[in-house]
């Protein structure tokens, strides 16, 4: 498949089959993520893989919604305060770093024939109580992870004439 056909077929997935993803898909995608680039390459991010039934109730407990409880797998991605670049006028890149690193994460869960969806609006306070971190690590995205329980539906995008100047 090439780029193109592989950005037109990732989407935001809300439903997932009850079926287990290979190690070697995870350790694919896992590699990828790894290999993203970063502000003057600092690699300001954690990933904690999510999949034990006792830390998938934690992460239900502060985003509790009916169509996230299907994923089989979870990748809370956060962003390492610490460790990330700050430009001279003091504007923090962290959050730039992390979502490259997440696309990538999304892309190559497609290119093995697995679905994705970013979920930003959660509980950031609970999720950092209930799996203890640091005060400088923010978890900034969950992504659930899984095999497509459903066809993608069209997605809209604005027209070229409007994004490109």
């Amino acid at each position: 498949m090439d780029f193109l056909e592989l950005v037109k077929s990732r989407y935001s997935c809300r439903a997932y089959e009850d079926r287990n993803v290979e190690q070697e898909k995870l350790e694919y995608i896992m590699e990828c993520v790894r290999l993203a680039p970063s502000a003057v390459n600092k690699q300001p991010w954690r990933f904690h893989i999510v999949s034990s039934s006792e830390d998938k109730a934690k992460i239900q407990q502060f985003y509790p919604r009916d169509w996230f409880n299907s994923a089989p797998l979870y990748i809370v991605a956060s962003v390492l305060h610490d460790e990330e670049w700050v430009r001279a006028d003091g504007k923090h890149h962290g959050n730039i770093d992390v979502a490259i690193a997440v696309e990538h994460l999304c892309l190559a869960a497609t290119a093995q024939g697995l679905a994705t969806c970013w979920v930003c609006n959660f509980d950031v306070a609970l999720c950092k109580k209930l799996f203890e971190l640091p005060d400088s690590e923010e978890p900034a995205v969950i992504i659930p992870l899984g095999y497509a329980a459903t066809e993608p539906t069209a997605k809209k995008r604005k027209p070229m004439e409007e994004i490109v100047k």
